[in-house]
């Protein structure tokens, strides 16, 4: 990602027009927008996974404006008013003139030119001229003609940011010595002026300063690499005092079999961790440290089901390695199906996914997504690109859509993964087309027998679903597609009993389902 700052050269202004200046309609400029759906050829909706597109790359530069040819200086405007023809920069009637067509307050109409236009030229009032209080201009310098010194022309990028800062701050000062030497030059004493220092400041506890500042020491960095050195950064959080950190499984899928895991808190300490378990469904993984510091304080962990659009929030990360990174957003919709595939091209996860605006890049993995009380809400794990490359080999960068897996389900599966070191998964045992062009979720009628597709002993078998059915709802919630009804699925606990909508022939039947589970990743 990359920001430009671009300096134009002043314009010299036009000669007075000679007739009243046309608007001009601004132009627009509509915006691309993105959306993709997972697809894959049917499988058990417990277990399903699809690859999303990569991300392509490119950036438009920006584009330099040339700078005006030089003109013969103009003679100074009269105090309090504009030059003919010279234009605001916020778009709004320069100081003493009015709209055409319309005379200043209390005054009639100019009878010069046709409807008063163009206006007659200033008079130069008398403390500004030869008499009064001493001829030029207050406070500003003049060049031989008689006119103010030309503005320096700009220069684009970054640098001409900076450079024009110094140059009005040289020039702020060039206009109180020169001020300064004119009240010498007459007696009339000099000027002082005295520099104070401000106090410190001090930022409230639960100001987004605080709440990073209590939230830094908690948040980790994590770097995988596998046997052959290939790996990645991540994020995590501490999850115990125990020494587990929570984040994602593509974080450290690298390391699960034979590499190497380390973690790097804020004030610089590194430790050696190990995989606990991990959970490639849901795109959950525990960590824990070897050789664990005392003092290890948890994040506060939060309600993701009571969380609302428009709540405030803060992401912590290494996006593209740079650690301790803290952005803030908003909730910008809830409940959001997304299915996600890791790098290296494995199987999908599946998320009802909490979307915030708060920047997250490639390295935010793993990270807490804090509410504005600092309690963690969400995982951070994905994000949704608009085809451009950014910074760090083309990998994609945040258009503001990001994805967290809410914490009430992270939280689910760490207490599993810690326990037994395995994941469960709630299922339903049926086999869901993800091809087929329907409203729903339509359990699939080809590829395997019947009794395959929907198993006969399985939640939806009991419950009476066939192949050919369409599941339209689940707890209550819209299905429109077959990764909808998947992350909708794991969002429950093994055990427990949801309503569940399904369409036959055209016609709509709801049926109580109890979840069934399955342990463990399928290979």
């Amino acid at each position: 990602m990359s920001t430009e700052n671009e300096g134009t050269a002043a314009p010299t202004p036009p000669a007075a027009p000679s007739a009243p200046p046309v608007p001009v309609a601004a132009s627009t400029t509509p915006e691309p927008s993105s959306a993709g759906r997972p697809g894959a050829a049917p499988v058990d909706a417990s277990a399903h996974e699809a690859h999303p597109p990569a991300p392509g790359a490119g950036t438009e530069p920006t584009r330099q404006i040339p700078a005006a040819a030089p003109a013969a200086p103009p003679a100074p405007p009269a105090y309090g008013q504009t030059s003919p023809g010279a234009q605001d920069p916020y778009g709004q009637t320069p100081q003493g003139q009015v709209p055409h067509g319309q005379a200043p307050y209390g005054q009639a109409p100019a009878a010069h030119g046709a409807e008063g236009w163009p206006p007659p030229p200033p008079t130069v009032p008398a403390y500004g001229g030869d008499g009064g209080h001493g001829g030029d201009t207050w406070g500003a310098p003049l060049t031989a003609h008689g006119a103010p010194a030309p503005k320096p022309k700009g220069r684009g990028g970054l640098i001409a940011a900076v450079l024009v800062a110094a140059l009005l701050a040289g020039g702020v000062g060039g206009g109180v010595g020169y001020w300064a030497a004119e009240r010498g030059n007459d007696g009339a004493g000099s000027t002082t002026i005295t520099a104070t220092t401000p106090k410190d400041l001090k930022r409230e506890p639960g100001s987004v300063a605080g709440l990073a500042a209590g939230s830094l020491p908690s948040v980790v960095t994590i770097e995988a690499s596998a046997g052959d050195g290939e790996g990645g950064t991540g994020t995590g959080f501490v999850y115990d005092e125990e020494g587990h950190i929570l984040t994602n499984n593509h974080v450290v899928a690298s390391a699960a079999n034979g590499g190497k895991l380390t973690a790097t808190f804020s004030n610089g300490k590194k430790y050696d961790a190990e995989v606990v378990g991990r959970a490639q469904g849901y795109d959950v993984a525990v960590i824990k440290l070897k050789n664990a510091p005392t003092g290890l304080k948890p994040l506060p962990l939060g309600d993701s089901d009571k969380v609302a659009v428009g709540d405030s929030t803060i992401a912590i990360g290494a996006p593209f390695g740079l650690s301790n990174t803290v952005t803030t957003g908003i909730i910008s919709a809830k409940n959001r199906p997304v299915a996600s595939g890791d790098a290296s091209g494995g199987k999908n996860s599946y998320m009802s996914a909490l979307q915030t605006d708060a920047s997250i890049n490639p390295g935010n993995s793993g990270g807490p997504l804090l509410d504005g009380r600092g309690a963690v809400i969400g995982i951070n794990s994905a994000i949704q690109s608009a085809g451009n490359g950014g910074f760090g080999g083309g990998q994609a960068g945040s258009i503001g859509l990001g994805f967290a897996i809410p914490i009430n389900q992270a939280k689910n599966v760490a207490q599993s993964l810690i326990k037994t070191g395995k994941p469960v998964y709630p299922i339903i045992s049926v086999s869901v087309d993800l091809q087929a062009k329907v409203e729903g979720a339509k359990i699939s009628e080809q590829g395997a027998s019947a009794n395959e597709l929907v198993d006969p002993n399985g939640p939806a078998g009991k419950a009476g679903l066939k192949p050919g059915d369409i599941i339209t709802q689940f707890g209550g919630k819209p299905i429109d597609s077959g990764p909808t009804l998947i992350s909708e699925i794991w969002t429950y606990k093994p055990g427990d009993t949801v309503k569940l909508t399904y369409l036959r022939d055209g016609k709509p039947n709801t049926v109580d389902i109890t979840l069934g589970s399955r342990v463990g990743d399928k290979p």
